[in-house]
């Protein structure tokens, strides 16, 4: 049996992502302790794992919701949104950059000192920065990029975070520019604390280093290995789809109605944005179609159509097989758990990598990219018709799905993190 550390970053996709691979791992018999962030205290506990959590800043007086930190932090810039992913750069990626290095730097301390307590033979982390406790203990590092993965550069693939086509280079290289000209300082910044703290140097602009073993979430039908091929350490998991979500049953308010069956969410972060949540929500009561809608943590303050059903929570991989199209933010855990089940999607991206999935799934004909607050009331409801109407569409996509779902990303990843574990103890 061997100990694994996973430590996701606090939102709700790296945190479900890596749930899902440990509970593979947790029922072959190993220890799974999670290194999580403190609000999630708790919420693993119930799910067999153990916990030893962290504080990414001084702790709140009172006790707060899972992922609370980020949910504030969105609603907090939620005005920097419609402005291009160009225009983002200064006023969402790097905000978001600067609290993920406050946050690495102010527990630290913490995780050196979990190391020490669980004495993990493999340490995994979910992330986009380095965390240089989990790369200098000594014990095998496995990085997951649950985002999308042109977090992993090169010069033959759109830059990462701005929903640039892969067909037309002509704006990528001011996109880069514009990086650097925003990201420079706090990298180097952050670089230098990095080697302070004992670890390797980043690579030039990046926050985080490769692991041992490195796992991306992204099916093949959708990836950019043709034009950026990848090393031998890195491994492609076509999607990871947890299993522990609860069962769920159609509600006979929509059970007894005719229409179309549509998903909406806009992430746990994106659903935090009344104001949009409610003019989608305004634009789709008038369909003749069903909808299941996912209300997030405001969900009071959202008001529902006669033709849906919603919740604050509600278990998305047992929804979404269910529907015949998904309404998406663009995340990576939902645009890949869409792909695993065959569905076509509507993307309604905010920040960070959800443009460029919204613009990979749109190049590639699986579904549409709008403007997430620009699009007209005709062209989301004509989005979903021509979608719905496109049965050679949903016939390639649910055939996609069955091999996506042949090629079980979870016990792959489960597989590949054992071997890490082996080879490390023989060694």
């Amino acid at each position: 049996m061997a100990t694994i550390l996973f430590m996701p970053e606090s939102a709700y996709g790296p945190t479900n992502n890596c749930v899902g691979i440990g509970d593979i791992l947790r029922r072959r018999g190993h220890r799974v302790v999670f290194a999580a962030e403190a609000s999630w205290k708790g919420k693993l506990t119930a799910l067999g794992f153990e916990e030893d959590l962290v504080d990414l800043a001084p702790p709140a007086e009172e006790e707060q919701d899972a992922g609370q930190f980020w949910k504030d932090f969105i609603r907090d810039t939620a005005p920097e949104y419609r402005k291009s992913t160009l225009e983002q750069l200064e006023t969402v990626t790097k905000p978001i950059w600067e609290a993920l290095v406050d946050g690495a730097k102010y527990c630290e301390p913490q995780l050196r000192a979990i190391i020490e307590r669980v004495n993990p033979d493999v340490i995994i982390e979910d992330n986009v920065l380095t965390f240089p406790a989990l790369v200098t203990a000594g014990k095998p590092f496995v990085r997951i990029v649950s985002c999308n993965p042109l977090e992993v550069p090169g010069e033959g693939i759109p830059p990462v975070f701005s929903g640039l086509p892969a067909a037309d280079r002509g704006e990528w290289e001011a996109f880069r520019a514009e990086y650097d000209r925003t990201h420079r300082e706090i990298w180097t910044a952050f670089n230098e604390w990095v080697v302070e703290q004992g670890a390797r140097p980043l690579p030039e602009l990046e926050f985080i280093h490769e692991g041992d073993l490195n796992l991306y979430v992204f099916p093949e039908i959708a990836d950019y290995t043709e034009a950026r091929p990848l090393g031998p350490s890195w491994h492609r998991l076509d999607s990871s789809v947890r299993e522990t979500d609860d069962a769920f049953e159609l509600p006979a308010s929509l059970a007894e109605r005719d229409g179309a069956l549509v998903y909406f969410s806009l992430g746990s972060l994106g659903s935090a944005d009344v104001e949009l949540m409610q003019r989608v929500i305004d634009v789709l009561g008038a369909t003749p179609h069903r909808f299941i809608v996912s209300k997030g943590p405001l969900h009071e303050d959202i008001k529902l159509a006669d033709n849906m059903w919603g919740a604050e929570f509600v278990p998305q991989t047992k929804i979404i097989p269910m529907v015949d199209l998904v309404i998406t933010h663009g995340g990576n855990n939902t645009t890949t758990e869409a792909l695993h089940f065959g569905k076509p999607m509507i993307l309604l991206p905010l920040f960070w990598d959800q443009y460029d999935n919204a613009q990979r799934i749109d190049e590639l004909g699986y579904g549409v990219r709008l403007s997430t607050y620009g699009f007209a009331d005709g062209e989301l409801t004509g989005a979903l018709d021509r979608l719905l109407s496109d049965t050679g569409l949903r016939d390639r996509l649910a055939e996609a799905g069955e091999e996506i779902r042949r090629r079980d990303g979870l016990r792959k990843a489960a597989d590949l993190i054992e071997e890490t574990a082996t080879r490390a103890a023989s060694a």
